[in-house]
């Protein structure tokens, strides 16, 4: 069954919109599945990706906000996925290191979010989910750059 009249499939906005639905649920259960969540992932790859980091430029670097970003480095914390400790330029801020069992973790989430990628492009071929990818980084850096 289709969903939506023509008009409505026809505008790139109401398609993202309920595609992001799906994603969204197919992410949760995902994650969900192996006790984590999608902030516990983006924290994780930034800090894999950039190297230890204060909280606040993990918020800036995942779009999490800050307070959120506060409570899942607690979550990562306390399960010994990521190490707080004082930052010895400025005793005021702290930084965040992500461990080895940090790094295994991510290893597996990757994993899930690969699985969960493939079922919800599963109508794409390889060629288009690049592209599909690409085409979406680029409205999304745009809209960035432009707020900031």
């Amino acid at each position: 069954m289709e969903i939506g009249a023509t008009r409505l499939r026809a505008k790139a906005s109401w398609l993202i919109n309920k595609t992001s639905l799906h994603a969204h649920r197919l992410v949760a259960e995902g994650l969900g599945s192996v006790d984590a969540r999608g902030y516990h992932f983006a924290i994780l790859a930034a800090l894999d990706e950039y190297g230890p980091a204060s909280q606040a430029a993990l918020s800036q670097r995942t779009g999490i906000d800050r307070s959120d970003t506060v409570a899942m480095v607690n979550e990562l914390v306390d399960q010994h996925l990521v190490v707080r400790e004082p930052d010895p330029d400025d005793r005021r801020r702290n930084v965040i290191t992500i461990t080895p069992a940090g790094r295994r973790r991510l290893e597996r989430l990757e994993t899930v979010l690969s699985e969960v990628q493939d079922e919800l492009l599963a109508p794409l071929s390889a060629a288009e989910r690049r592209q599909l990818v690409g085409l979406l980084a680029r409205v999304l850096d745009h809209h960035t750059s432009q707020a900031g």
